[in-house]
């Protein structure tokens, strides 16, 4: 048996810095509150926790007064900086850059007099931490596109700009831009809708990279949080090269895996799974198994 981790794996760079930033602050005040769980991944969310981070939800932020809250890299809607101005919070602002430059974005295009009959349309799972600060961009006005029923929620004779959520699949999108491209010329107006490329490159990538590493293995151990878009999006690349392929979010999960000792075996993860959890799941392996790295 032989176990290979992916070393394109692994925290994306937005994520990296919300930790760093965390851990930086930790070490200096050993408490800090962070709005949501910082990463999508319930072993690392423990890890920080034990150094003093303390999740909470909204409805406790807007109960804080005179303190220090992160904002992990998925961003916040304006909503959450008022409430810190008026609570006199000091924010630590850990947004991903790229989150940052969408919001930016679409704020831009919902503000702009020359759209103002227009629609913002956003790409993206309902309820997400991202879906919902770039959805504050439009004082929650835009419309959210989770799957092709929702297009229907669409006024093909107004003007729309569409965006996504920055995890979102590269090619789910194109099937929704096509969709809704269509709609829009038989209305005669498919000179008013206008789309953009706004998924991170580094998502992006990880499929096409990680679609070639799950074909040179008998078994992949994919390694995600249950709640993380991207890691369901990057499992499901998987499967589809390896049927041969296991979401663990759990180390106790391995057991039910059967292993031959002639196995190959390909961990990797998503962009919120850590590379310390890849390993100590590859170390687990190896004991129950007996192998080689």
């Amino acid at each position: 048996m032989q176990i290979t981790i992916d070393k394109n794996s692994g925290f994306c760079f937005g994520v990296v810095r919300a930790i760093e930033v965390a851990e930086k602050n930790l070490k200096k005040d050993n408490q800090l509150y962070c709005l949501g769980d910082i990463v999508h991944n319930n072993e690392e969310v423990k890890r920080i926790a034990d150094m003093g981070l303390q999740i909470i939800t909204h409805e406790e932020f807007a109960g804080l007064r005179d303190t220090k809250v992160l904002i992990r890299a998925h961003g916040e809607p304006p909503e959450t900086y008022a409430i810190a101005k008026k609570n006199n919070i000091q924010l630590i602002d850990a947004t991903c850059v790229v989150v940052l430059k969408l919001q930016n974005d679409i704020k831009k295009s919902f503000e702009d007099n020359r759209f103002k009959d227009g629609q913002i349309l956003i790409f993206g799972k309902t309820g997400h931490a991202e879906v919902v600060g770039l959805l504050g961009q439009t004082t929650n006005k835009g419309i959210v596109i989770s799957s092709l029923e929702d297009i229907d929620k669409i006024d093909y004779t107004k003007p729309a700009k569409l965006y996504s959520q920055t995890t979102q699949s590269v090619e789910e999108y194109e099937v929704i831009i096509r969709a809704i491209q269509e709609r829009y010329a038989q209305k005669g107006n498919a000179h008013i809708f206008r789309f953009y490329d706004t998924i991170c490159r580094r998502v992006a990538n990880r499929a096409k990279e990680i679609e070639k590493f799950a074909s040179l293995f008998d078994k992949i151990i994919f390694v995600s949080g249950e709640k993380s878009s991207n890691g369901l999006y990057l499992f499901d690349v998987c499967k589809k090269v390896n049927p041969n392929s296991y979401f663990i979010y759990r180390q106790e999960q391995l057991e039910s895996i059967h292993f031959n000792e002639s196995d190959t075996i390909g961990i990797c993860g998503a962009t919120s799974t850590p590379m310390w959890l890849m390993k100590n799941i590859a170390d687990r392996i190896k004991a129950q198994n007996g192998a080689s790295l």
